[in-house]
């Protein structure tokens, strides 16, 4: 299978759209919906769970159990206090950064709609030369061309609104796709891409495959932490986003030498079970797909550490996309190295063997 012939045209209206469409960390359930309607002619049945994750089964009734996941959260800010004069202050939902955030513009949810808002920052004009002060969680504002907390609370805005930025899809070069929230909707995506590339080419994988796009990563891995312990698998394939450190102001030395356009990147850390790992390694060799290795000192800090340590251990692996500028914006990844990903795991199936323990004691 050609890593060229992989995303049709129909696959990128729907990234474009995936991507396009807010989904909060607590609040990812549009986005699920989306993700549910494009999988639905390649999977058998869905089971959903309380917070919003959602899986897409191929062979239900099959004992041994392959999940592959990515995660459907964004990071976001939450409103946390209204001035009298009408402008708002901000707390995490998740890592969201706030050096990028002034003068961004911002969507506000309420249950009346989206309001526009958009961080304010004094001009340079008025900034102390001497010592200019950055930005951070203290002293980033959110205006909405009101005068008072009472005009804000007309619109519908309250603490616990929850807020992201409306920054839409675009290609730059012709192979840079460019959005926020490609961490990592992205490996949603990629992970239904590769259900439909099973059911196009008709595939009958010997094991149950549970497509799983879950929720609420960005603050701890929770989503995975709960549909782990429901699904009960066998193995865990987990894809998620890791940093291009070829940029300005980035030690490759500390953080790894991986750049976009160079293939997927496949993690070594104590959570990853080096028996699954070397077979998507071997995967990878045998049909010629590029590769980048990366290390990991304690944790991946993606949801593979919450499949690994679950039910008892579970043989878990990490599939990264490399990205520049993560929790910004302008996020961006290579198309190629996306539909390597979306190879790579899908040629992994393939080699995976009905009841295969991953023992390192046969």
């Amino acid at each position: 299978m050609s890593s060229k012939s992989i995303l049709k045209e129909s696959s990128l209206t729907f990234l474009e759209n995936y991507l396009n469409n807010a989904s909060p960390t607590g609040y990812e359930s549009d986005g699920q919906k989306l993700w549910m309607e494009y999988v639905k002619p390649y999977v058998d049945t869905f089971i959903t769970d309380t917070y919003g994750t959602v899986v897409g089964i191929i062979n239900p009734d099959a004992p041994y159990k392959v999940v592959i996941e990515g995660h459907a959260d964004e990071i976001a800010w939450y409103v946390n206090y209204i001035t009298d004069d009408g402008l708002i202050y901000v707390v995490r939902n998740g890592g969201s950064d706030h050096q990028i955030a002034p003068s961004k513009r911002v969507n506000i949810h309420t249950k009346k709609g989206i309001v526009k808002g958009l961080f304010g920052w004094p001009a340079i004009h008025t900034r102390n030369r001497g010592k200019e002060e950055s930005p951070k969680i203290s002293n980033i504002f959110i205006d909405c061309g009101c005068g008072s907390k009472e005009e804000i609370e007309k619109l519908g805005i309250h603490v616990g609104c929850v807020i992201t930025y409306p920054d839409e899809f675009m290609i730059l070069n012709e192979n840079k796709f460019v959005c926020r929230a490609i961490d990592n909707r992205m490996g949603g995506f990629m992970i239904a891409e590769v259900a439909r590339l099973l059911h196009e080419n008709k595939i009958k994988l010997p094991f149950g495959l549970y497509v799983t796009n879950s929720v609420q990563e960005e603050v701890g891995l929770r989503g995975a932490e709960m549909i782990t312990k429901t699904i009960k698998p066998n193995v865990a394939i987990v894809t998620d986003v890791c940093h291009d450190t070829s940029t300005p102001m980035i030690e490759a030395k500390t953080e790894g030498d991986t750049k976009i356009g160079k293939g997927p990147v496949i993690t070594y850390a104590p959570a990853v079970q080096n028996n699954l790992r070397e077979l998507i390694l071997t995967t990878a060799e045998a049909n010629e797909i590029p590769f980048q290795r990366q290390a990991s000192s304690r944790s991946t800090g993606t949801d593979t550490d919450a499949f690994a340590y679950s039910n008892g251990g579970v043989a878990s692996a990490l599939i990264s996309l490399p990205l520049r500028y993560m929790h910004t914006t302008v996020e961006m990844v290579h198309r190629e190295d996306v539909e390597n990903v979306i190879k790579l795991i899908y040629e992994t199936l393939l080699k995976i063997e009905n009841n295969e323990t991953f023992s390192y004691f046969k």
